[in-house]
């Protein structure tokens, strides 16, 4: 395996409410980084924690040279405290991982292997038992089906280039969805077995609560990169649809009123309607045509953006 370039790879780790593990993880960290061929750092993210977890982050940095921190001032969540790793990142190739030693850093070097080899995104596949797998099994089923990947896992350790953050957007909570919207923007994507193990340390930050949450960001998901695309497309034909039945219910009505004599009001009410909804939902589709623009035109500023601050690293 070649050093890419001596190009370094940046492990973020978000961590709340973990300090029994950071001593554990930091040290397994290091053996790993004393066997690997490639160069790493290591981004603690001590995302508002409440015991003393960034006291023991803090000790760490003093103790290795490759670890670098950054604290939340409250929990903001994983996306939040990943992209405050990313800002800290000098990297080439990012690594998300968690600080709760269900996964050890032992692995990473397997993880970020197919990048080596091509792979823009490469995500693990949890092996062992775990108490939420029912639900991450149904989960990661509809997420198949919904956006048509081949991965089996999409809420796991993940690895990827830096440089995709230029072709996609994360909003709060939507660190599951990166290699949805890394795979929409035609990056290729790999899998890897990685081992999940039992937690020894703290309790899970998983609640039912979030179950709703994933369903609805799945759905906001799928209408990001399907019909905003083209609104137009959908919201002209559902108009059509709706103005189309407006008028042949309206013939009917003028036909109940001129020829069989006998008017009926609530047709006429129906054809008011569905035209109007025609109508509206031919607006809402120009309307949305202009802020898709905008937004791909956001994406693009955003994008020369990074472009340039990579070259200003350089």
């Amino acid at each position: 395996m070649s050093k890419i370039l001596n190009k370094t790879i940046s492990v973020i780790v978000p961590a709340f409410n973990e300090e029994g593990n950071i001593d554990e993880f930091v040290d397994q960290f290091k053996k790993m980084v004393d066997k690997a061929k490639e160069s790493y750092e290591l981004i603690l993210i001590d995302d508002g924690s409440t015991d003393g977890t960034f006291d023991k982050i803090k000790t760490s940095a003093d103790k290795y040279s490759f670890v670098k921190f950054k604290k939340h001032p409250y929990n903001l969540g994983l996306t939040e405290a990943l992209q405050t790793g990313f800002s800290v990142a000098s990297g080439e190739i990012y690594v998300f991982y968690p600080a709760d030693l269900q996964y050890l850093p032992e692995d990473i070097p397997a993880l970020v292997a197919p990048i080596f080899r091509g792979a823009d995104v490469v995500t693990g596949w949890k092996q062992g038992k775990y108490k939420k797998k029912f639900v991450s099994s149904i989960y990661n089923y509809l997420s198949r089906r919904i956006f048509n990947l081949k991965v089996h896992d999409l809420n796991s350790v993940k690895a990827f280039k830096a440089d995709i953050l230029g072709d996609i957007f994360l909003r709060r909570d939507w660190h599951r969805y990166l290699v949805v919207l890394a795979a929409d923007k035609g990056h290729r994507i790999e899998e890897v077995k990685i081992p999940l193990y039992e937690r020894q340390w703290g309790k899970s930050k998983f609640s039912v609560f979030r179950i709703p949450i994933g369903v609805l960001d799945m759905m906001a998901v799928k209408t990001q990169i399907t019909l905003l695309k083209k609104p137009l497309l959908f919201f002209g034909l559902c108009g059509s649809i709706f103005f189309v039945l407006g008028v042949i219910i309206g013939i009917i009505a003028l036909y109940f009123r001129f020829v069989l004599e006998e008017g009926f009001r609530p047709l006429v009410y129906l054809v008011m309607l569905l035209i109007g909804l025609g109508l509206g939902l031919f607006i809402l589709g120009f309307l949305s045509e202009g802020l898709a623009a905008i937004r791909e035109e956001l994406g693009a500023i955003r994008k020369r953006i990074g472009d340039i601050e990579d070259r200003s690293k350089k």
